[in-house]
């Protein structure tokens, strides 16, 4: 049969108030008293039952989180962020993948609040008026992770996904480059996907470099849409001499694609593209790339959510990280 409270405080021979005040960690109670607590509590394998505890404080020390896609790398090094944090502040996640559908995460997210989460991190994705309306019946804070709403209303930590595309086509430019194609991400992302979009053209423009519109191909961040991508720009009559991936998946699609044609990396084309996955140093060429810091993106989520939920002054609630051109082996002179 399961233990109860009343089975601890029977045997340690104090009252259930007693025992509730010594597992809740309340400091009115005698040593020795929380000493025959915790023996009575050893004796009987008594387990205390959060849900109970939960309703009985309104805390769950829970938090929700909502990952886009758990397969991809950049989620899975930012969760570890997250995680971490929340142990640190003794929290417990709950992990909710939303395969980037706006319909699940939104049910994700209404099943986060009813399940009395202390706080909720949305991770990636575009923030959509949907979105919106369910964080605004939340009662509890929430905090966007690598990706921001359109007003900058929901707390958010991000880097600056417009100004991490214009360095990393500015690198192609001062490489000499001047046909420089894009495989960008969706477009109806305003935080990521557009935002990258509208680096590149600002890039293209400072340069005094005419944008062209055939020159650039929408993906969906992944590996198969870059190699599809860079097999159009292969059968384009007057090839560009580089190309800037929104993500380094979609660059490493286009390596392997430019590769499967017998041509070369960087001899042939140049390559760059933003993230610093593992796997951009491990593809080669080693891929030049605009590395956002993931796991710390994470890490500071937390910590805001965690200010956030305790009610602690916050200095700023809309956080921007910085990013780092890591310079490698797959963009060259012409």
């Amino acid at each position: 049969m399961t233990v109860t409270i009343y089975d601890v405080a029977r045997e340690a021979g104090v009252s259930m108030a007693t025992v509730s005040r010594v597992v809740n960690n309340n400091p009115n109670v005698k040593p020795q008293t929380r000493k025959k607590v915790y023996e009575a509590i050893e004796r009987l394998g008594y387990r205390p039952n959060a849900v109970a505890r939960g309703l009985a404080s309104k805390k769950t020390t829970t938090v929700g989180v909502v990952i886009p896609d758990i397969s991809n790398s950049i989620f899975a090094e930012i969760a570890r962020g997250i995680e971490d944090i929340a142990n640190m502040y003794h929290y417990n996640i709950i992990l909710c993948n939303a395969d980037k559908k706006k319909e699940k995460e939104i049910r994700v997210i209404n099943t986060l609040l009813e399940k009395q989460v202390d706080g909720l991190l949305f991770m990636g994705g575009a923030v959509t008026e949907e979105h919106m309306q369910a964080f605004q019946t939340s009662s509890v804070p929430v905090v966007l992770c690598a990706t921001s709403d359109e007003n900058g209303t929901i707390p958010s930590v991000d880097i600056d996904h417009e100004a991490a595309a214009f360095d990393a086509v500015s690198t192609l430019i001062r490489h000499g480059h001047r046909e420089i194609a894009m495989i960008s991400g969706t477009l109806q992302d305003p935080a990521n996907g557009y935002a990258r979009f509208q680096g590149y053209k600002r890039a293209l423009e400072t340069a005094g470099i005419q944008y062209q519109e055939d020159l650039v191909r929408i993906g969906n961040y992944r590996y198969e849409s870059g190699v599809e991508a860079m097999k159009y720009f292969l059968g384009l009559k007057k090839r560009p001499t580089a190309i800037f991936a929104a993500t380094d998946e979609m660059a490493i699609g286009a390596i392997h694609s430019i590769q499967d044609e017998g041509l070369k990396v960087p001899e042939d084309f140049s390559i760059i593209s933003v993230d610093n996955i593992r796997m951009a140093s491990m593809v080669r060429p080693q891929l030049t790339t605009v590395a956002q810091p993931m796991y710390d993106l994470g890490a500071v989520a937390m910590r805001l959510l965690t200010k956030l939920m305790k009610k602690e002054t916050v200095e700023s609630s809309k956080v921007i990280l910085p990013h780092e051109t890591i310079l490698r082996l797959s963009v060259s002179h012409v």
